[in-house]
């Protein structure tokens, strides 16, 4: 085993720690991980990564459901177009991309830059959702959920379509959409947002990927694994860790990243 691949499943084992401790953005790190350590492709990265976003943010869903925090008529409104936005793009529009999107000059913008550049783009608004102070308990915990559909129905499969492109969840967009679209409390927003996660996620992957693409299913879940053990450590230690404080480093550590990210495909790489 060569050091990066090494490092690379000690980093899998990080996600599931910082997913455990702070609660939320570790699998953001999934990608660039099997992009740059394990030296996987733009369309592969994305895919596992969807397997990985969602198998641990099923974790979380179910812990927050018997806290009581997921409101599961609110997931399946906005999680079932969200799940046609993330299975149509990987199963069709994804397949389809070709290598060279487009050529100026000497200038090749490939199907990777694209995809990537989206990526580290999309990372910034999620680096700042970690540094941003959520506001308590905003609604009365049993005030009526109301429902803006037209609304929802777009959103969803604009996030749907977002997490298939790139292979990330969305929960920064997910969040907030719930909370003004559908009055949903803070608290309950971060849980059912979980539940919405997993299922768009897994179900993309399984309808799109899994079908259609040779899945290294060892591998896949030896790395998924790793992460469910990083989550089970990361919550004995937010016991004594304060996770307020490494959530605001950790989004720091997201803008690095995304720098990275442009630094390595639209410099190193041309």
């Amino acid at each position: 085993m060569e050091l990066l691949e090494i490092l690379g499943f000690i980093s899998a084992l990080m996600i599931g720690i910082s997913l455990g401790l702070i609660g939320g953005g570790g699998s953001i790190l999934a990608v660039p991980v099997l992009a740059y350590l394990f030296s996987v492709n733009e369309k592969i990265a994305t895919a596992y990564s969807l397997f990985i976003v969602g198998a641990s943010a099923l974790v979380g869903g179910i812990k927050q459901h018997f806290k009581g925090y997921v409101d599961w008529r609110t997931a399946l409104v906005f999680g079932f177009p969200a799940i046609i936005g993330v299975t149509t793009v990987r199963k069709f529009i994804v397949p389809a991309l070709p290598d060279v999107l487009f050529s100026i000059d000497h200038f090749d913008f490939t199907r990777r830059m694209g995809m990537f550049g989206l990526f580290a783009l999309l990372m910034i608004p999620a680096a700042f959702s970690m540094l941003k102070k959520r506001p308590q308990n905003q609604k009365q915990k049993n005030a009526k959920v109301k429902y803006n559909y037209p609304l929802i129905l777009t959103e969803g499969l604009i996030v749907g379509g977002i997490t298939g492109m790139i292979g990330a969840g969305g929960g920064f967009l997910i969040i907030p959409a719930l909370v003004i679209l559908a009055n949903v409390d803070m608290k309950v927003a971060v849980g059912t947002s979980l539940v919405i996660i997993a299922f768009k996620s897994l179900l993309g992957f399984f309808f799109g990927d899994a079908i259609s693409m040779q899945i290294d299913w060892g591998f896949l879940l030896i790395f998924t694994g790793l992460s469910f053990i990083g989550i089970f450590i990361g919550s004995y230690l937010s016991n004594f860790i304060d996770g307020t404080k490494l959530k605001k480093g950790f989004g720091y550590f997201i803008f690095v990243m995304a720098g990275f990210i442009f630094y390595m495909e639209f410099f190193v790489k041309q």
